[in-house]
């Protein structure tokens, strides 16, 4: 009698190996809910609502699209076997902090998006191991400082946006690596001062835009380096056009303009609407101390304070969410079950092994019946 139970038994056996094999298959042919391309190598899992990063992803992706889902945090291994990747979306989703060593093993990303997260800082050396990154956004997140150094390893950037957080202040230097950037976005942050020289490494700089910020005025000489700019956006901001502070820009802006320097007019003095390149030292003959007159503190050592507190803004909790709303989740610090991508080679191997055994099974179950 112990023959049709142990052949029983292996049936179920195997067939809870085959659908442990089947769970690697995760493109839409397979079963899965990514859209995989052999060709191209691009595996596209956006809007698919997935609270956690797929599995099975193959170490050759070149592109890697997960943008617009539900993930509120990664776990530090999430791509840790693709250093083939080029291109990685994880923009409009829920991600509050980046785990220390997310990237390291993306030493040929090129190209990166962040933006319309909840991201409030970021860890130092986040970005150290992205050498070959041209393209960086961070854009409407709730960034509220920057660490010192956070890019200097990404020396071949071209463009960082980082336009719509709440940053006000920048650390000095901040930007001294990026000497290949070309085009910088800061609009629509709470800026109110500029550290001096903030820019003076940017000889590249085709596009800045400052507009929508708090910003009374800039250090003198702030723009002197920027020998290839053709747009600058300064628009919203409240000039004091009153503190002769603003007379280095006038003069510079005036100076753009005649070399035709798109953008130059968009500066607006905050009282009577002048535009600031109009102004004369006749106007702007007051000695002003900033951010106003009765702290008696100068711009410089509050930007200092504000920058100083960068590293001890401590990451946040993230709350956990019901990682078992999708079939096969675990929890986010460990990777998922539920399929999402490629099916893996043992996913053919396991199944092929299936048949072959199965079928050894079915044969030795007739064969003790007929000797029975």
């Amino acid at each position: 009698m112990m023959g049709p139970v142990l052949a029983a038994c292996l049936l179920i056996i195997l067939s809870t190996a085959w659908i442990s094999q089947a769970n690697g298959a995760t493109c839409k042919k397979d079963g899965g809910v990514c859209t995989c391309n052999d060709q191209t190598k691009n595996v596209d899992c956006s809007s698919k609502e997935l609270t956690a990063i797929p599995i099975n992803i193959p170490a050759d992706t070149d592109r890697l699209l997960l943008g617009s889902n539900k993930l509120s945090s990664l776990s530090a291994k999430a791509f840790h076997s693709l250093s083939s990747l080029t291109f990685l979306d994880l923009s409009y989703n829920q991600l509050q902090t980046l785990p220390v060593g997310v990237f390291d093993h993306l030493v040929n990303l090129d190209k990166l998006y962040l933006g319309q997260n909840q991201l409030r800082s970021l860890p130092r050396g986040v970005f150290d191991s992205l050498t070959k990154l041209t393209y960086l956004t961070l854009s409407e997140n709730q960034l509220q400082s920057l660490p010192h150094g956070v890019f200097d390893q990404l020396n071949d950037l071209k463009t960082l946006d980082l336009q719509q957080n709440q940053l006000k202040s920048l650390p000095p230097k901040i930007f001294d690596k990026l000497t290949k950037l070309t085009l910088l976005y800061l609009y629509n942050n709470q800026l109110q001062s500029l550290p001096k020289g903030v820019f003076d490494k940017l000889t590249e700089l085709k596009t800045l835009e400052l507009g929508s910020n708090q910003l009374k005025r800039v250090p003198e000489g702030a723009f002197d380096f920027l020998v290839k700019i053709n747009l600058l956006q300064l628009q919203s901001n409240p000039w004091d056009c009153t503190c002769n502070d603003i007379l280095y820009m006038a003069k510079w802006l005036k100076k753009k303009q005649d070399e035709g320097l798109g953008g130059v007019d968009t500066a607006g003095c905050e009282e009577g609407g002048k535009a600031v390149l109009e102004i004369t030292e006749e106007e702007a003959a007051e000695d002003c101390v900033y951010p106003n007159t009765t702290t008696a503190i100068p711009t410089t050592i509050i930007t200092t304070l504000a920058s100083s507190n960068d590293d001890d803004i401590p990451e946040l909790p993230v709350p956990q969410e019901n990682f078992q709303k999708f079939l096969g989740y675990q929890e986010p610090d460990h990777l998922p079950t539920q399929p999402q991508c490629l099916m893996s080679i043992s996913g053919y191997l396991g199944l092929m092994m299936f048949f072959v055994l199965i079928s050894a099974a079915i044969l030795y179950v007739i064969h003790f019946l007929k000797k029975a």
